[in-house]
This record gives C-alpha cells, structure tokens and sequence, in this order.
C-alpha cells in the first residue's frame, strides 16, 4: 500500500512509542484513524461523482491500455512498420476486384513533359580541390 514492509512498520511503531510516550500514542492513534476513513470517503464520494457525471462510458474504458508506462515508441513505431508491410504482402484472392490506384497529378503532369537535360560540369580528378563560390556562402 504506502511500501512499508513489517520490519519498517514495527520500527515506525517503537519510534513512535518512544516519541509520544505510551499515554498520548492511543490518543494520536485514533486521530490518524478518524484521518484516514475520511481519506477513504472522499475518495468514494468523488468516485461516485464521476460515475455519475460521465456515465456508463466509464466503465467501459480500458484503463491499462491508456497507462503512460505502457508507451515504448520502438514498440509502436515497429507496430506500425510492421502493419504497412502486412498491407503490401497480404495475398489478394483471384476473384477479388482490384483496386483503382489514383495517380497524383504532379506525377500526371512529369510523365506528360518532356526530360530536361541539364548540363553537367566537369567531373573533378583525384586530389582536386571542390569549387568554392565566396558570394553563395
């Protein structure tokens, strides 16, 4: 609960005797008591709050799957690889209809120009320097 384990509690327990003294200890006991079932009630009260403001959508949430110590982005990323690639080798039945593939219209229009031919410098021998223009850095 809090992460105390026996040994820790007995410890807290005779530190406390000794610090209080045996005739106040019972009365600082009850008090803790008292403290913490108002804890506990606070706590149902605001559960039930909630219950009833969102509803039954509550319930039906998964809780573990929404957990922050879940997220492992290789995990996800590799999911979503892996989710791609099953979509481009999943096996396609004969009589299955195929799919019309939507060309972009950019790709429409490079296939209907000609090719520029753009002239290419000459090529630099082993050991010479690259040119270096001052004005464009």
């Amino acid at each position: 609960m809090l992460g105390i384990n026996g040994l820790e509690l007995v410890v807290l327990a005779i530190i406390a005797v000794v610090v209080l003294g045996p005739e106040r200890l019972p009365e600082y006991a009850a008090q803790l008591a008292r403290l913490v079932k108002g804890l506990r009630r606070m706590a149902t009260g605001a559960r039930e709050q909630l219950r009833e403001e969102v509803g039954p959508e509550l319930d039906e949430v998964d809780w573990r799957k929404l957990d922050p110590r879940q997220y492992d982005p290789r995990r996800i990323i590799k999911e979503a690889l892996l989710d791609d690639i099953e979509d481009v080798f999943k096996p396609v039945s004969p009589n299955a209809p195929k799919p019309a593939v939507a060309v972009p219209a950019a790709a429409a229009v490079a296939v209907s120009r000609p090719a520029v031919q753009v002239p290419i410098g000459p090529r630099l021998g082993a050991g010479d320097p690259a040119p270096y223009d001052r004005e464009a850095t």
